[in-house]
């Protein structure tokens, strides 16, 4: 239905917008088109100005865009450098790119429905007919389908923190992968899935699947510039990417690590192609190609995740989802793209007969180049050249996706697992302590030691990490420091003196005062201390204090040669969520609620935020992480096996802290966050707020996982203590659909617009650590485009992220 609509509306649109034609030009932004004419339908001063600005920007060294438009090319130039290093050379409309993910659509996934229509292959099919060896580790109920539509639960990478070479090897490591979701629960790209795909396409075919490729599909398109293994001859018009982990520029070999240790063909990446080959590709999946019937491209190019999924993805390509980025803003959700890490993308709207090819080699040379910007401005670019009437943007408005899912009688629920997680407490103390015993600079005998913790630090039989450590063979505890909320963490002051620890006598430093020097750790004690034992349960929230201590104490024990082993304990609203805008960094935006630039919602433990600022804030303190053990970053708390422990006075339970990085980022503004009641982090309200006008809001808003209900309380203390408020009592429905900093982001913005007068938005600059979206929401944004502009520095901090996580 509402690609029908779009074609109608869009294809007329097109045909009313007779403009001169554009030839392919050179690298040269300013050369003369060379003859190869092409008929145009879009504003190329638009384009050339967007594409411009990226290069000037230095987003890009270069690129080749291609629009295309009811069977004809509307828009092809080239622009930039093909090369900056080690020789500089200009980029040219037949430049061969490593076209990195797009394997994964253009080759794997075509393979595989082919395979489909032979009846070698059926989707719904678990992946251990056809290779059993999978089934390894809890994966035997795993589908085909999953595999597609990224619902597998399987890692988004394979290891690669250790040395290992060779396709079988890199398929022996993706079928010994262990999920990190249940299958069917949670949507996470994963380049695993499609590595597995690819053995799937080797096994039923009986060919490599650079063989299977080249005879099955790149030869019959006549694809002449496509394929995995380019031959050197090609090296000339080979776009190079980055420099290698050994300093050698990549030139030809695949950019993806994964690919290249398995010998550069590998079901998620490994083809390189060119704009027009790629053209010929998607005008094949448009006019009903000989490669594929067109009810197997209809299948693969519209939803088939899960029906309680709030992403849209087909089988390989995407829809709608977090990736989606250069479907742009105004491009019609139905229509499928995906695109590559090297900085290419493909959308097609089979609609409007349209697509856009966009190849880049961001990654050159030193991989901080990004196209995810270039990518969505393109997008709406060729997209707002359609002048649509009021009335028919309503109808696109109205418009959604709807129809039978074949995923929904196989749907699974379960989102939670029966999980026996180990503390780092525990393992340290199954270990004998042997974290401890070999610290100490080197000397032997009794090892001197303090310990930051609080009433989280208790292992599985529910002892005191102070107690344990205190009696400890071999270990002298001297010192105990208490963060925020003192030792027993139920103090909501920044006045917590000094102490002493009741049952075992050892002196207690708060290292939680009102001024600077009172939250960091005196250096006078830790020189007297051969190690310092860090062990707190975070709540995976930026702001929350204990980070900040964490990092403090590193600073101050690298001072001293004092060293630091943190006691690993989950995240408990899971590993494998990052949500929200990064901090800002840089002088005077640093405090003790933003340590380091984060995501809102990192998706990190205490000990592996310790590698990363110990790391990248150059502060060389000596750092052990006593890993946990049994823990699967998909995990929420509940699933750990542990019991729960409040972090502090206000999050006394898991609603409460999965809701709290949201909440939280409107508390200090002049509303109250339920503190004083029994529901903290959970209501919103104050004496000027409408409950009902604002639960009405917010529900119109369609905020995904949550629901909104009026309220009346009356605060026992903290902000209107002892008077009468209205607000919203904010109902968890379903976690995993639900961005917390999003809704953190959708309360200050209906606050704004609905009590302008009354509510203190700039008192939410503090916490919030972003002047960008701050901005944004004085300029009156709508919050999903808010968020849309941070996923840019989420996928930046994912990839910076990685090296330091330790499960």
């Amino acid at each position: 239905m509402q690609r029908c609509l779009v074609s109608i509306l869009i294809a007329i649109c097109f045909a009313l917008c007779g403009q001169p034609s554009l030839a392919a030009q050179s690298s040269d932004l300013n050369s003369p088109s060379n003859p190869s004419a092409t008929t145009q339908a879009v504003d190329s001063r638009v384009l050339d100005s967007i594409v411009g600005d990226a290069i000037r920007h230095e987003q890009v060294p270069g690129a080749v865009l291609l629009v295309w438009h009811n069977g004809q090319v509307v828009y092809r130039k080239a622009f930039g450098n093909r090369s900056l290093e080690p020789v500089r050379s200009a980029m040219t409309a037949d430049t061969i790119f490593d076209i990195a993910s797009l394997t994964k659509v253009v080759a794997t996934t075509t393979a595989i429905m082919q395979l489909v229509e032979q009846g070698k292959v059926r989707l719904n099919d678990p992946v251990v007919r056809y290779l059993p060896e999978f089934g390894q580790n809890g994966k035997q109920e795993i589908t085909v389908r999953e595999l597609l539509t990224h619902f597998s639960g399987l890692p988004k990478d394979l290891p690669l923190n250790y040395e290992w070479q060779g396709r079988e090897t890199g398929y022996r490591l993706a079928f010994s992968s262990v999920p990190e979701f249940p299958p069917g629960s949670h949507f996470k790209y994963s380049d695993v899935n499609f590595i597995v795909l690819g053995a799937i396409v080797e096994r039923e075919s009986g060919m490599t699947l650079e063989d299977y490729c080249q005879k099955n599909i790149f030869t019959p398109l006549g694809m002449t510039h496509t394929r995995f293994l380019p031959p050197a001859s090609w090296l000339p018009e080979i776009a190079p990417t980055q420099y290698d982990e050994h300093n050698h520029m990549l030139h030809g070999v695949v950019h993806d690590p994964t690919a290249r240790r398995m010998g550069g063909v590998a079901g998620h990446a490994g083809v390189f192609s060119t704009v027009d080959d790629l053209s010929k590709f998607a005008q094949a999946l448009l006019d009903g190609s000989s490669i594929l019937k067109p009810l197997s491209v209809e299948k693969m190019t519209t939803p088939e995740q899960p029906p309680t999924a709030t992403i849209l993805h087909g089988f390989g390509w995407d829809i709608d989802s977090p990736f989606s980025s250069n479907r742009g803003g105004l491009l019609p959700v139905g229509s499928f793209g995906h695109t590559g890490f090297t900085g290419t993308s493909i959308w097609i709207d089979p609609t409007t007969q349209t697509y856009i090819i966009l190849l880049t080699n961001a990654v050159h040379p030193n991989g901080k180049g990004s196209a995810i910007a270039l990518r969505a401005k393109i997008a709406n670019a060729v997209a707002s050249e359609i002048p649509l009437t009021e009335a028919e943007q309503s109808l696109l408005r109205l418009q959604s996706i709807t129809g039978y899912n074949e995923a929904e009688t196989a749907a699974r629920k379960v989102t939670a697992r029966n999980g026996d997680v180990l503390a780092g407490i525990d393992v340290l103390e199954r270990e004998n302590f042997a974290a401890i015993r070999g610290s100490a600079n080197g000397t032997s005998g009794v090892k001197k030691i303090g310990l930051l913790t609080n009433q989280t630090g208790v292992d599985a039989q529910g002892q005191r990490t102070i107690d344990i450590l205190a009696h400890a063979p071999g270990i002298s505890l001297q010192a105990i420091f208490s963060p925020e909320h003192g030792v027993t963490g139920s103090l909501d002051t920044t006045d917590i003196n000094n102490s002493k620890d009741a049952a075992t006598g050892v002196p207690v430093y708060s290292v939680y005062g009102a001024s600077d020097a009172g939250r960091r750790p005196p250096l006078e004690i830790l020189k007297n201390l051969d190690a310092v034992v860090i062990d707190l349960q975070n709540v995976g929230a930026r702001f929350y204090t204990y980070e900040t201590t964490l990092g403090y104490f590193l600073e101050a024990t690298a001072k001293t040669g004092t060293e630091v082993i943190v006691l690993d304990r989950p995240d408990p609203v899971t590993g494998s969520l990052v949500q929200g805008p990064i901090s800002d960094s840089g002088p005077g935006k640093e405090s003790f609620i933003n340590y380091f630039p984060l995501p809102v919602r990192h998706g990190m433990t205490m000990g592996e935020l310790a590698r990363m600022f110990n790391s990248e804030r150059q502060i060389h303190a000596k750092l052990t992480v006593v890993h946990m053990q049994g823990w699967l970053r998909g995990d929420w708390f509940d699933s750990t096996g542990e019991a729960w422990v409040n972090p502090s006075p206000n999050l006394r339970d898991l609603t409460q802290t999965t809701l709290y990085p949201g909440i939280a980022l409107v508390e200090s503004t002049n509303v109250s966050v339920g503190r004083g009641t029994d529901t903290p982090f959970e209501i919103v309200g104050a004496p000027w707020i409408k409950g009902k006008e604002l639960a009405q809001y917010l529900n119109a808003r369609n905020i995904s996982g949550v629901h909104f209900v009026p309220v009346t309380f009356t605060p026992a203390s903290s902000a209107y203590a002892d008077e009468k408020c209205q607000g919203i009592n904010v109902v968890l429905v379903d976690r995993d659909a639900f961005d917390a900093p999003e809704l953190g982001i959708e309360l200050a913005s209906a606050l704004n617009k609905l009590y302008p007068e009354q509510f203190h938005l700039e008192k939410m600059q503090t916490i919030l650590a972003s002047q960008g979206v701050y901005d944004a929401i004085t300029r009156g944004e709508d919050p999903r485009r808010i968020a849309e502009d941070w996923q840019d520095g989420l996928e930046k901090f994912e990839q910076l992220r990685k090296k330091y996580l330790l499960y």
